[in-house]
């Protein structure tokens, strides 16, 4: 798919987020969710859903309370992997949330892309495993149809019946939500399409907690992003897919309005496999701003990658503070609540970004007890404030320098 289609750039039209579904380990739904960030609750337990035999750290942020029945009903869930159910999930919670008709829907050109690091590697521990105890010719069957990544974003389009779809899986890692909405907000804007269901998933897996353990990034007990005293990230799951609709759509139904998506930017600067690059980050938030038409001095709050390691806090805050200087606005990490959940982290922060417009609040940055001199921000540390916000930077951060910034505005038009 294109990003414009020809002839379209003089109309280009305003698109708005009308829906969000939420699976996350502080809440499933738009609902509980906005009332977890403004509690600045923790979704840190012990790992369950693999083996951490031998690990001396096994904290991480599950998913629980999850009936996946109560969402898909169209498909046997058997079929789906554990990531795809959190995305088949969210976006029937995304577009009963946005009030849509799915006969309607079906009868519209539409996008579905979704976000991962992961794709289906829960799914690939249990064949590896089954692989190393038994053989090859041992691995169950069912498992191997559950893997492709490609599922999660296809198995939305069956399990809502939309066929006249583009359903896209992006692998761009942990900035993978972000570009996955950048992708819709074009193919709106541009007509291309009437509707984008956008987002990420990513389901816990033995394999990444193992890498990031293994990297010595893995904190012992909780979160702490941008706090002197971090010790490194927690693994999260979970996925978030939004409604992006015109803004002429929304209002001709009657929908409530989140935020309008102001725009977007991207850049990949392959500067090393796991260590971000300062420069590239400020330079994609220059990309971002100046694409919303939004001036720094502009932006009300910037809800940060924050993974909790000392590589990307101090690079990411130091980026932030080359791109806003004086003007820097207060910088908040949900990982500090949420873990970090891969390919959903931006998906999910874009939704909290959202809700924070719609309801003026900014959701805090929990665990926090002393900033790092050389992270230097307001991080809004362990309590929610009260607050107007008019624009909101999300940041998405992945290895191999894959960068992603999406700007959200709050429509002028609605009554928060």
């Amino acid at each position: 798919m294109s990003s414009v289609r020809p002839g379209a750039e003089s109309e280009r039209r305003r698109v708005v987020l009308t829906g969000f579904g939420v699976i996350s380990s502080i809440g499933i739904g738009a609902t509980e969710f906005t009332e977890s960030l403004r509690a600045g609750r923790s979704g840190v337990s012990p790992i369950s859903v693999f083996d951490v035999e031998g690990f001396a750290h096994v904290n991480g942020c599950e998913v629980k309370g999850f009936e996946p029945g109560q969402w898909i009903t169209r498909t046997p869930v058997h079929e789906l992997g554990r990531a795809s159910r959190f995305a088949v999930a969210a976006a029937r919670m995304a577009v009963q949330d946005a009030g849509l008709d799915l006969e309607e829907l079906a009868g519209q050109r539409g996008l579905i892309s979704v976000g991962t690091t992961d794709g289906e590697s829960f799914e690939l521990d249990q064949l590896v495993a089954a692989e190393l105890a038994d053989g090859p010719e041992n691995m169950d069957p069912e498992i191997v149809r559950r893997v492709s990544a490609a599922r999660l974003s296809t198995a939305i389009a069956q399990e809502l019946g939309l066929t006249d779809v583009e359903a896209p899986t992006i692998a761009t890692a942990c900035s993978a939500g972000n570009y996955a909405i950048g992708y819709g907000f074009d193919a709106v804007s541009s007509g291309e399409v009437e509707f984008a269901l956008c987002g990420g998933a990513d389901a816990m897996c033995r394999k990444t907690f193992t890498g990031f353990y293994r990297l010595g990034t893995i904190a012992p007990e909780y979160c702490q992003p941008f706090d002197a005293d971090r010790k490194g990230i927690l693994t999260g799951e979970g996925a978030g897919v939004l409604v992006l609709e015109s803004l002429e759509s929304a209002l001709a139904r009657g929908a409530t309005i989140y935020a309008e998506v102001l725009g977007y930017g991207l850049n990949c600067d392959a500067y090393h496999q796991v260590a971000p690059n300062g420069d590239s980050v400020a330079e994609c938030m220059r990309i971002a701003l100046a694409n919303a038409g939004v001036k720094p001095e502009e932006v009300d709050l910037v809800s940060a990658h924050g993974t909790g390691t000392k590589a990307n806090d101090i690079t990411e805050a130091g980026a932030i503070r080359k791109v806003f200087a004086a003007d820097t606005p207060r910088t908040i990490s949900l990982k500090s609540m949420l873990g970090h959940t891969m390919g959903a982290a931006s998906a999910l922060g874009a939704i909290a970004c959202g809700l924070a417009i719609t309801h003026g609040f900014i959701p805090p940055t929990i665990n926090h007890h002393r900033t790092d001199p050389e992270c230097d921000i307001d991080c809004v540390p362990n309590h929610a404030v009260d607050a107007d916000l008019r624009i909101v930077q999300n940041n998405g951060l992945a290895f191999g320098g894959n960068n992603a910034i999406v700007i959200l505005g709050k429509y002028a038009g609605s009554t928060a």
